[in-house]
């Protein structure tokens, strides 16, 4: 598959995300096993220190993990997460945050992904949560759809 075509596949699962709209997350970049999303930040994302919610945080890297994962499999494949683990490094504090997903081991029933979550100030980047996720490979006639 083109990227442009797995783009268009992600961009259209992505698209019926309500909760990413709700953050203001958009979908950056698409490459086989690999996904970024970015977020602004804005007061409905804070917590009470001004820095931006981990649950926020944890949101826009689980998508990209599952959504890395997505890319890898088949088009009659849909993505659900198995569970994930997040570490936070540090306070979310920053204009925007971008989210990465990279596919660790594709296999046929689940897929191993490691996610990562930066703050960016101006010129500063700054790793603030890194995740390992495990994400299940659904079957088309479950009903899901990618």
């Amino acid at each position: 598959m083109s990227e442009d075509l797995l783009f268009q596949r992600i961009a259209a699962s992505f698209g019926k995300q309500g909760l990413m709209t709700t953050l203001g997350a958009t979908l950056d970049r698409v490459t086989p096993g690999n996904v970024m999303i970015r977020m602004p930040f804005s007061p409905a994302i804070s917590q009470q220190h001004g820095f931006a919610h981990a649950g926020s945080i944890a949101t826009i890297v689980d998508s990209a993990c599952g959504y890395a994962a997505l890319t890898l499999m088949p088009e009659d494949k849909a993505v659900l997460t198995s569970e994930f683990k997040i570490n936070l490094l540090a306070p979310a504090l920053g204009t925007h945050f971008e989210a990465i997903g990279t596919v660790l081991r594709a296999g046929r029933r689940v897929h191993v992904v490691q996610g990562e979550a930066w703050a960016i100030q101006g010129e500063n980047r700054k790793q603030v949560a890194v995740m390992l996720a495990t994400m299940m490979v659904i079957d088309g006639e479950t009903g899901l759809k990618s």
